[in-house]
């Protein structure tokens, strides 16, 4: 399509025993058919791309590349197209990406160390011969930002959160666990404030974290609890004891709220988002009441954190650029648990486990960790599926709860009957790259109502960290 430019004699040389170098190409802006050109082309041959598994929008070639320097270009559903992100100049042939290979290997930027089976596919996206390798993030950027949106959050009301119709599932807490769990499942819930008749106010939630405690607590051969009392007990009842099982547990009993954590509907959102963080719940009911000794409560709707940065996307739409933090790629900020590097001694471990693990051994990784989810990878650490916390309601479907073992049924198999029983977790393992800007990561959280995306190696999708809801507020929030 374009004829040899003369500023790619280079690269083109012809060497005796040319020394290649395996370079990874990555169009992460969607289209139906892309096809990769450039100068070690000589620009007259279409490399097709290949969309990359779990991230149909990322396109992905590998080419053999000679040291020095590499005009690209791709062509996507019919048009020319450069990548902005990536170093690019004005040529002879329009707009063309650029790129460097170092002729030493000793010197290859090990973001495009070819044979490092542990790099980003999104690495390519660092190079730059203008350039640090990645964007560094100033000080003056962070503080605007942080200051933009808690500005935002602090002029807004959790009212704003109300949706324009739907319903808000509450439990008396005189019901039994067992009917609980099975409302839990049947409306496809995670969790649900608790009604107390006789004191006349919502007194705490119920939620997946008390279902697995229970579940422990019955695979514990020296229990006192049994099948007969889950099928009796009320949920008042499992509540006054939680506290001394959680001591049995773990020694902490401040890691399980005692006291019900809500907000009124003209609290701000930022006041909302801090409760969440602080408190460390899923949500916080929105209550109001109209006497001035606060009886006869209305239940108006439960806040999330989802919600908050959907309000949060949709302000700053149009203006995202007035927020230069969000423009950074993931893997240039202090954001999500990561696998460590070889050698890095820093850092929370990022727990994962294997499909044939036990569902006991999960549970007690979920409560252990303190964490909601994980990951769930092969023997080359590439992702599978994930299991959550909120997936354990699925085994109040036909009383499976009373019929296993938590150290005889392994991961697959609940994760099967997760799918079997259309588990409430809706699209299960959003993924995104590390390379992917803040901005994007908050969209696709904010669209898809999950509350974490597995960070993960294009291609191969071997896990590469976990991006949480809880991350990105406190980031933004500087808390």
């Amino acid at each position: 399509m374009f004829a040899s430019g003369p500023e790619t004699g280079h690269e083109n040389r012809v060497v005796s025993r040319p020394l290649l170098f395996p370079t990874r190409f990555i169009w992460p802006y969607g289209g139906s058919r892309v096809f990769l050109t450039g100068s070690f082309t000589r620009w007259s041959e279409h490399i097709p791309m290949s969309p990359v598994e779990g991230c149909p929008t990322v396109f992905q070639v590998i080419c053999r590349l000679s040291p020095g320097y590499h005009q690209f270009k791709f062509f996507v559903d019919g048009e020319w197209r450069h990548d902005e992100r990536q170093p690019f100049v004005n040529g002879n042939y329009g707009v063309v990406n650029t790129v460097y290979i170092a002729g030493d290997p000793d010197v290859v930027s090990p973001c495009l160390s070819p044979e490092a089976p542990s790099r980003s596919n999104m690495d390519l996206d660092d190079v730059s011969i203008h350039s640090e390798p990645v964007p560094t993030m100033s000080d003056a950027d962070l503080e605007v930002s942080r200051h933009r949106i808690a500005t935002f959050l602090s002029g807004h009301a959790a009212y704003e959160l109300l949706p324009d119709s739907g319903k808000v599932v509450a439990l008396d807490v005189n019901i039994a666990v067992k009917q609980a769990f099975h409302i839990l499942h049947e409306q496809g819930i995670p969790v649900a404030p608790l009604w107390d008749s006789l004191k006349g106010q919502f007194v705490g939630v119920l939620s997946a974290l008390d279902f697995i405690l229970i579940l422990r607590e019955l695979g514990d051969h020296g229990s006192n609890l049994t099948e007969e009392e889950l099928e009796t007990h009320t949920i008042s009842f499992w509540k006054e004891g939680k506290v001394h099982l959680s001591r049995q547990i773990d020694g902490d009993a401040r890691s399980y709220p005692r006291h019900l954590v809500d907000a009124g509907p003209y609290d701000s959102l930022k006041d909302v988002a801090l409760r969440i963080l602080k408190s460390k719940v899923a949500v916080v009911p929105i209550i109001h009441s109209s006497s001035p000794d606060g009886s006869l409560p209305q239940l108006l709707n439960l806040a999330t954190l989802s919600e908050v940065l959907k309000c949060i996307c949709r302000h700053f739409k149009h203006s995202s650029s007035s927020l230069p933090v969000i423009q950074q790629p993931i893997c240039s900020i202090p954001l999500g648990t990561w696998v460590p590097n070889i050698g890095e001694l820093n850092g929370r471990p990022l727990a994962m486990l294997r499909p044939n693990a036990s569902l006991g051994a999960a549970l007690s990784l979920l409560v252990q960790a303190n964490v909601s989810s994980i990951p769930v990878v092969d023997e080359n650490d590439s992702l599978l599926d994930i299991y959550s916390r909120s997936d354990i309601t699925a085994l109040a479907k036909d009383k499976a709860y009373a019929q296993i073992r938590l150290d005889e049924m392994s991961i697959h198999q609940a994760l099967q009957l997760c799918q079997d029983s259309n588990s409430f977790n809706g699209q299960r393992c959003q993924m995104c790259l590390r390379f992917d800007t803040l901005h994007k990561v908050m969209e696709q959280l904010a669209n898809t109502g999950a509350r974490r995306l597995v960070i993960v190696e294009a291609g191969s999708k071997r896990v590469e960290g976990i991006i949480s809801l809880s991350d990105v507020f406190k980031f933004l929030l500087g808390v």
